[in-house]
């Protein structure tokens, strides 16, 4: 493996400590468990090794990943490719059409990264040979229990019949693992926190709202914040419409995420939220972990977390790489902080008139094509900037998807854009051009 040009190509320049151990650690032991927290940087702890396994001459699936959520794949599958190592990578998760997994086994990749449900749908439907798989990499494996996988997991390691290496990861301590999983002797490396709940760089606030509801509280505390990036964290998906009804209502842009939501409704949300189109994301904890989204520098538990993991993985959503960032803590008449908090936090005043924050200075374009129609960013790029008459600094990020791609362009510009380029062509197709809903 050439880490170097690998680095390159990820516009990385060096490894971190954690990563460099994990490196060793698979060198010398065919089992590994990797405890790191969200944000350490995991999953090139677990490509990085993994590649040395690889074999160009060998045919089929050789390693599986398989992750808690759909996001968390997706972005393991983007990394891989950005890696440019030559193998091919596939995804599989629910939601996605099964035709089009199938067929992308015709010719199967040498990695294969998907979600317990659907990976174990393919082993059902034969999609795959399971006997060609020498390496099995479990990521944020506590979480995947967590959402109730264990029965698929299960499932799926007993047909595994040629694995010889194990790698399993968590952000959270594991005392026991599951015997399903096949790890034996692992050689653990712990990089977590022994006192996790306090973050260097994170402040812990605390915001009494008058009433039990806390909706007026929340509405005035995001006023008070401003424009700046900001997760409200809710425990169930019905609170998250409750506050974006309100938002919405008071005329405040903003994104959802919940696992109630369609997949394109959910990666539509993390890429608005991503390119800054929205700087508010109210979410469940699905957001607190293995989401490419940008450093945070608002936590707002709006529903107090029940468990001190759940406290941890939101925190770790900000005051990442020596950023600052502010945890707000959402009580109503009778809430009491939870124990496992041992600070007693900061009390934030909230203002007497609520000011509404001004929307974001981008909004999204959407297009009807993406990688799989052969259209890349510099052919949106050129486009957007000779036919839609832009500047470069009025054109932000650009992600492109499989069948579709999203650009982030200055809000006082979208309307004149979307009219100028709405019959254009892009390499000779006719693409559906519009603002993103």
């Amino acid at each position: 493996m050439n880490t170097h040009k690998t680095l390159e190509n990820l516009k990385i320049t060096a490894l971190n400590q954690m990563q460099l151990a994990s490196i060793e650690a698979c060198k010398k032991s065919n089992d590994v468990i990797l405890l790191s927290p969200t944000g350490s940087g995991k999953t090139l702890g677990f490509l990085l090794p993994l590649l040395n396994t690889l074999s160009k001459e060998k045919v089929g699936v050789q390693a599986l990943i398989l992750v808690p959520s759909r996001e968390l794949g997706i972005q393991i599958e983007q990394v891989f490719k950005q890696m440019q190592t030559g193998f091919k990578v596939n995804c599989c998760y629910g939601g996605h059409s099964t035709k089009i997994e199938r067929n992308n086994f015709n010719q199967a990749p040498t990695v294969l990264v998907g979600t317990p449900g659907r990976i174990a749908y393919h082993i059902r439907k034969i999609s795959f040979d399971t006997n060609t798989i020498h390496t099995l990499i479990l990521d944020e494996f506590d979480k995947a229990l967590e959402f109730g996988f264990q029965e698929e997991m299960s499932y799926i390691i007993q047909r595994l019949k040629n694995v010889n290496k194990r790698m399993l990861t968590s952000a959270t301590n594991m005392p026991i693992i599951p015997e399903f999983t096949g790890v034996i002797n692992p050689l653990e490396l712990n990089f977590l926190d022994a006192s996790p709940t306090k973050t260097d760089g994170l402040k812990l606030k605390q915001v009494k709202a008058e009433n039990k509801d806390k909706l007026d509280a929340l509405f005035s505390l995001v006023c008070k914040l401003g424009n700046k990036p900001t997760l409200i964290f809710c425990n169930h998906r019905d609170a998250v419409e409750r506050i974006s009804s309100l938002l919405f209502a008071k005329g405040l842009d903003h994104g959802i995420f919940h696992g109630g939501m369609d997949q394109d409704d959910r990666e539509r949300a993390l890429i608005k939220f991503r390119n800054g189109s929205h700087r508010i994301l109210i979410t469940t904890d699905l957001a607190s972990r293995g989401l490419d989204i940008p450093e945070i520098e608002i936590v707002i538990h709006y529903q107090l977390p029940t468990t001190e993991n759940a406290f941890i993985h939101r925190n770790g959503r900000t005051a990442r790489m020596n950023a600052q960032g502010v945890s707000y803590l959402l009580l109503a008449v009778g809430d009491h902080i939870p124990p496992f908090i041992k600070e007693n936090p900061e009390i934030e005043t909230l203002p007497s008139k609520n000011t509404l924050p001004a929307n974001s200075d981008w909004d999204t374009l959407y297009l009807s094509a993406g990688k799989k129609d052969k259209i890349n960013k510099m052919d949106i790029v050129g486009m957007l900037l000779q036919k839609g008459k832009l500047q470069k600094d009025e054109l932000g990020l650009i992600e492109v998807l499989d069948h579709s791609a999203y650009a982030a362009i200055k809000r006082e510009k979208i309307k004149q854009v979307e009219s100028l380029v709405r019959n254009e062509k892009i390499k000779n197709k006719k693409v559906k051009i519009e603002i993103s809903k």
